[in-house]
């Protein structure tokens, strides 16, 4: 295993919140080192030592093995949007199961070079099982088609993927649990392997804390370039956030992000954003 698999094994596990990985019940072998040779028991000065006997032929010891630690694979080689979807098959990993209609998996443009993030499906996305068909999906769809259409970009709805960090609705559209972002994050992460897109943009607090691992809240990340895995991402708000009324300045907000992440999708001379 290469420096570079661990250190994107480590960062898998670190975007999953695992910040600790328990190895103290494995034994570690050094290649080469023998084997420990107990202390001999004190003699009581009573007893008469006897004469030194003949020293042993020097018998050859087998080197001690070496461990290899062999961590599951996170992203086969290969892997498409089909085999996971597969490999999802009827999913009854976590409790979510028991109150769902639908699995979500993702909708969209398979080779996207934009990948839009939420948390997890709600009533309508259940009972349709297609992310962000909602009030807020309808939302969404006006921020991406009316943003571009506004700058003159050649960029809708049909052209991005959409997926969420949980694939089955939560009960009463509750935040998913730690255990149910962490079994669910593994396909994510492979949906975002495969398609490899040129940009990824988390809608939410829930979604910017699965794929940065962060504590900071949407409010100071959001606007702000950062990294998943080497792929620029962008945070902002969720769409259910922006359907408040209350919340105007914080749509006017949500169109800049979106501005700033289109010119940059779009914009084949910009290998990274600035």
């Amino acid at each position: 295993m290469t420096a570079e698999q661990v250190r994107q094994y480590l960062e898998y596990y670190k975007d999953l919140g695992i910040t600790h990985l328990n190895l103290s019940s494995m034994p570690v072998f050094t290649a080469g080192a023998p084997a420990p040779v107990p202390s001999p028991a004190p003699v009581p000065s009573s007893v008469p030592i006897p004469a030194a006997a003949p020293a042993p032929k020097a018998i050859s010891t087998p080197k001690a093995p070496t461990m290899e630690i062999v961590l599951p694979t996170l992203a086969p080689v290969g892997d498409t949007l089909a085999k996971i979807r597969e490999d999802i098959g009827d999913c009854k990993r976590c409790g979510l199961c028991k109150t769902r209609k639908s699995i979500v998996y993702g909708s969209g443009d398979e080779r996207a070079r934009l990948v839009f993030v939420g948390e997890g499906p709600g009533a309508d996305e259940d009972e349709q099982g297609f992310p962000f068909v909602g009030r807020a999906g309808q939302l969404l769809t006006q921020m991406i088609d009316g943003t571009a259409a506004k700058d003159s970009l050649p960029l809708r709805r049909e052209d991005c993927y959409i997926c969420n960090v949980v694939k089955c609705r939560p009960p009463e559209n509750r935040t998913p649990l730690p255990d149910e972002m962490e079994i669910c994050g593994q396909f994510l992460f492979r949906q975002l392997m495969a398609i490899q897109p040129k940009a990824i943009c988390a809608l939410g607090a829930t979604a910017a804390k699965a794929l940065l691992n962060s504590k900071e809240g949407v409010t100071k990340m959001r606007g702000n370039w950062q990294r998943w895995h080497g792929i620029p991402l962008m945070v902002t708000y969720h769409p259910s956030y922006l359907l408040r009324a209350y919340n105007v300045e914080a749509k006017k907000e949500a169109w800049t992000d979106l501005r700033k992440l289109f010119h940059f999708v779009l914009d084949d001379t910009k290998v990274d954003p600035e």
